[in-house]
């Protein structure tokens, strides 16, 4: 036995499964609960079909729509919210422990436009050598980026050793 292709979107007319439904209109008029034979006929009656927009209510909501018009309106709905839509991406911003102050402040521009624009930014201390024994130099220049960008920014992650590098997460408030 051939089983009908399984269609996305609302169920409407003969694929309702309830026998009682909630009708509205065709105007957004709440007509009542009816039988789903009955209120099929009556949106018949007015060339719509008999359209679930509720499934889940109880009994389930159904309404008078042109189907093809509704899964139109409902595609070019998803199409817009997938359009807007804006991933948030992790800029990464690399240091020294031993950076300059101007080269600190450059650094720091970068962050804010980053933070700006909704991203995340990974903050990112590389030591070489020695510097691996003088840690806390690490930690109080994480401690002023945190500082300097704690009025739009909130920490995700706090600072952590990896390795030769000290890492640290900080996304918009």
């Amino acid at each position: 036995m051939l089983q009908p292709p399984v269609k996305s979107g609302p169920r409407y007319n003969q694929l309702i499964q309830s026998d009682k439904v909630r009708v509205i209109d065709e105007t957004g008029e709440n007509i009542g609960v009816m039988y789903t034979r009955e209120a099929i006929e009556q949106a018949a009656g007015v060339g719509l079909d008999l359209v679930e927009v509720s499934p889940n209510a109880d009994p389930p909501v159904c309404k008078f729509l042109d189907v093809g018009k509704f899964r139109y309106e409902a595609q070019k709905k998803a199409n817009l919210a997938r359009k807007t839509q804006k991933t948030q991406e992790i800029k990464e911003i690399k240091m020294r422990p031993n950076i300059d102050d101007h080269d600190y402040e450059t650094k720091m521009k970068a962050i804010h436009k980053f933070i700006g624009e909704g991203d995340k930014v990974k903050v990112t201390l590389r030591f070489r050598g020695r510097e691996l024994a003088h840690q806390q130099l690490g930690m109080n220049l994480l401690r002023r980026v945190q500082e300097d960008t704690a009025e739009i920014a909130k920490i995700e992650a706090y600072p952590r050793m990896e390795g030769r590098q000290m890492l640290m997460v900080i996304s918009p408030k």
